[in-house]
This record gives C-alpha cells, sequence and structure tokens, in this order.
C-alpha cells in the first residue's frame, strides 16, 4: 500500500471512530493489564463477562494477592485457560507489589518481565494506558495488515514492525484500536464484508466480497496469527 493510500486509509477510520478505545472493562490501569492477561485465547466479550465482579472486589495487585489464586480460579473459570492466568495474575501482582509500589510501571521492557505478559499484552497496556505508539499485533492486525496490503508480515513481530514504519504520526495512538476493531467488525476472518467497508477501494485483498451474501472469489491466504 502506498503511503498515501495508508493516510487514507486511516483518515477514513478515523472519521467514522474519532476516539477509538479497548472493548476491555477496566477501572485503573493494574486492571487493564490483568484483563490483557486474560484476553490471551479469549473474547473480549467473555473476559469481560469474568471480570466485572472480580474488578468490584479487587482493584490493587495487593487485593489481588489477598484475593489468592484459588478464590480467583473461580472468578475467571469460565475463560480459557483459566488456571495458568490465574497463577500468572497473581505472580505478577506479587512483582508489582514487591518491586513496583504496586504500580504497573510505564515500560514496555519491565513489563514483558512479568508472568504472562508477552510483548503483544505489553504493547496494548502501553498504548491504552500510557498513550504510547505502539502496535500489538494480535490475529485480528495480523489479517488486517496481510490482507489489505498496509504491513505484510509472516509473523506478527514482521507485520508489527511494518506497522511502526508505515504509520503516519497523527494516527499512531489509535492505529492500534482501529485495525483491531477493523477486523472484529468489518474484514472479519472467513467473509470480509468488503460491501460496507470504507477503505475497501485502497485494499490490495484480490477476493473481495461486494455483495452482502456472497462468498470471497477466491481461496483467501491463510493470515492467522
Amino acid at each position: 500500500m502506498k503511503q498515501a493510500d495508508v493516510f487514507e486509509f486511516f483518515r477514513r477510520l478515523a472519521e467514522a471512530n474519532p476516539s477509538p478505545e479497548t472493548e476491555l472493562e477496566f477501572g485503573n490501569t493494574y486492571q487493564l493489564l490483568v484483563a490483557v492477561v486474560m484476553s490471551a485465547q479469549s473474547t473480549d466479550v467473555g473476559v469481560n463477562k469474568a471480570t466485572r465482579a472480580l474488578f468490584r472486589e479487587v482493584k490493587t495487585p495487593q487485593q489481588m494477592v489477598d484475593l489468592g489464586e484459588e478464590a480467583l480460579k473461580q472468578h475467571i473459570k469460565t475463560i480459557g485457560l483459566f488456571n495458568a492466568k490465574a497463577k500468572n495474575v497473581v505472580a505478577l501482582s506479587e512483582i508489582l507489589v514487591r518491586d513496583y509500589g504496586g504500580e504497573v510501571p510505564a515500560d514496555r521492557d519491565k513489563l514483558v518481565e512479568l508472568p504472562g505478559v508477552g510483548r503483544k499484552t505489553a504493547n496494548v497496556v502501553m498504548n491504552s494506558a500510557f498513550g504510547a505508539e505502539t502496535f500489538a499485533v494480535d490475529t485480528h492486525i495480523f489479517r488486517v495488515g496481510n490482507r489489505t496490503g498496509l504491513a505484510k508480515g509472516k509473523t506478527p513481530l514482521a507485520v508489527e514492525k511494518g506497522l511502526d514504519k508505515k504509520v503516519p504520526g497523527p494516527f499512531r495512538v489509535g492505529a492500534h484500536h482501529w485495525l483491531i476493531l477493523h477486523g472484529r467488525y468489518t474484514c472479519k476472518a472467513r467473509t470480509p464484508e468488503c460491501w460496507r467497508c470504507a477503505v475497501v477501494d485502497l485494499c490490495a485483498y484480490k477476493a473481495k466480497v461486494l455483495e452482502k451474501g456472497a462468498k470471497p472469489a477466491a481461496k483467501a491466504p491463510r493470515t492467522a496469527a
């Protein structure tokens, strides 16, 4: 995708949604971190259902440590991989209390050292909590980046680096959210809804679905992270 088209791509997404936000529900930076850890291989909707009651009770790392792993499991047992996630959340909470005064560090390198926190999770927290120009490449962004030609890559890191290089200044903070929402609701995995896509003319995807109810004209390349 040419740089002029990249600018227009994000201009249109921004025009439709000027203030994009994560769909995860949280009340503070610590709860955001927990929610993002919970969201691995789970939907935001499922995470929100599981954490609403939890977050009424637990607002700080110390409160999570006091709650304990077994009680946490009962709150999040509807989420996939809940045993491992409960173990990691309690462990990272202990580290936040011990090493950071109960605060979430505004530093990606320090975040990725926490149990259960990978680069994608750290990028989400840096972007949503601290306004950093980071690009958390999940399955949706990986697909949209490759399918549209915006940022092609065989790995999430390659797509992330492509976005970092190509996304223009005015859109760098919001790009992460626009791309996730575009992939979740319009540029869907099975059948992209090209007939209602605001950026369809800028997209390099050859199997566009231009009529509702139609199927892709050709088999789409694999774009799952």
